[in-house]
Formats: C-alpha cells, sequence, structure tokens
C-alpha cells in the first residue's frame, strides 16, 4: 500500500501527516509507504516549517528527513491513495489527474485540515490532533481492509 498526503506547498500539513502516519503505522505493524507532496512548488527541497517540526517532534515524530515537493503525474500511478488535507487540493488533483491515474483521491479528514503557516504556533498543535486523530482512523481502515476475506 502507498499512500501521498499533499497540501499546498508540503511544508506544514502534508508532512505532518506523512511523519505521523508513517510513524503510527510503524506501530500498528501495518506495511504502508508514505509520502508527502504539494500542490504548488512554492517549498520545493525545503524541510518542513520549524514549526510543523518542532510539535511534531514534542509528540515523538521525526519529520527530519522529508522534504517539499510537488506532486507529479507519475504519483497519479505509483500510489494507492492520495489524501488531501483540504477539498481545494482535491478539486485541483482531480482537475490535473491524468485519465490512467489509478490512485483514489480522496480528503484526508472529513473536514479540512486548517493551514497553520500564517498563525501561531497553537494552530500547529490543533493541526497535529486533527491529523493524529485522522491517522488513527485511516490506519483502522486499512487493517480492517487487510483483515478482510
Amino acid at each position: 500500500m502507498k499512500i501521498l498526503f499533499v497540501c499546498t506547498g508540503n511544508i506544514c500539513r502534508s508532512p505532518t501527516a506523512h511523519g505521523v502516519f508513517r510513524h503510527r503505522a510503524r506501530q500498528a505493524s501495518l506495511d504502508v509507504y508514505c509520502d508527502s507532496a504539494g500542490t504548488h512548488a512554492y517549498h520545493v527541497g525545503e524541510p518542513p516549517d520549524r514549526r510543523s517540526t518542532r510539535a511534531a517532534a514534542l509528540r515523538g515524530y521525526d519529520l527530519s528527513d522529508i522534504r517539499a515537493r510537488k506532486v507529479v503525474a507519475d504519483d497519479f500511478e505509483s500510489f494507492d491513495f492520495i489524501l488531501c488535507m483540504d477539498s481545494g487540493h482535491k478539486q485541483i488533483l482531480e482537475r490535473v489527474a491524468p485519465k490512467h491515474g489509478t490512485a483514489k483521491i480522496q480528503m484526508f479528514d472529513i473536514q479540512d485540515v486548517a493551514d497553520p503557516y500564517y498563525g501561531g504556533e497553537d494552530g500547529f498543535e490543533r493541526v497535529l490532533d486533527q491529523i493524529e486523530a485522522a491517522c488513527d482512523r485511516w490506519i483502522s481502515t486499512l487493517q480492517n481492509h487487510v483483515k478482510a476475506p
């Protein structure tokens, strides 16, 4: 199973989801490859925002190896799921998805994950709370899918 997490610039929400999900998937012994990307190339090659990195580290998640990149056409074929942090990302990806793409483009959570970039430190904590809960739901769903006959 391969999952791609997507936000706008790939420095706040999607790398946080990437780091949290891979950590919790390992804890659950779930064999999943994950990555993250942005709908825009604003920060290609940069590490996650320092506030995201700090909030994640305080809860035991390591984002240090993640670097921002933009979604590319191959992502629509190489990933099983592309999980969008908000409905705007989903609309963009559905519009640019190649016809031969096989990835399921879905929302990461039942509601948009708010972009904490222009706010204070507390926004990164709230986003992390939401991401942890959504990751747990996805892991549970994937575990149940794998166990089903």
